[in-house]
């Protein structure tokens, strides 16, 4: 699976950790940025991580800051992006099967490795399961498309 990720500063060093476990599962990672620890902002890395996502450049995405809050705002003005901001994995599975969410917010002040793993490994594991589901996510996107 293709993945792109993207942080600032605050979610840095969980993006890192992030990207090389996923690279050791054999996915495909596309880092969006940041760089390092020095102070930006998450929107100039999060709407082109949520963009690749909307363009189908990339299958999912991952955008993380220090509440995941920003990040996930940023991701959701991008068109055709459902952005889910999860703290546990069964949210995260919820939001692929009810909401057909295809990027994944992480609050790096909030969510250490391990659970992050574990949000992760159950967003890229599930599928959207349609039927009355996809009722809703056409009322979405008659919103987005106002």
């Amino acid at each position: 699976m293709k993945i792109s990720i993207a942080s600032d500063h605050g979610g840095y060093a969980l993006k890192e950790e992030l990207s090389a476990w996923l690279t050791s599962l054999g996915h495909q990672v596309e880092d969006f940025g940041c760089r390092g620890l020095d102070s930006c902002d998450y929107a100039d890395f999060c709407e082109p991580a949520a963009l690749a996502v909307a363009e189908g450049k990339c299958d999912q995405g991952i955008v993380i800051c220090t509440t995941g809050i920003g990040a996930s705002i940023t991701a959701n003005k991008v068109k055709g992006v459902r952005c889910a901001l999860c703290g546990e994995p069964w949210s995260a599975q919820m939001t692929r099967r009810h909401n057909d969410a295809n990027v994944l917010a992480l609050g790096a002040g909030t969510t250490g490795f391990l659970m992050a793993q574990q949000i992760v490994e159950s967003f890229l594991m599930y599928d959207f399961e349609g039927g009355r589901h996809q009722r809703r996510i056409d009322k979405i996107a008659a919103i987005e498309n106002r």
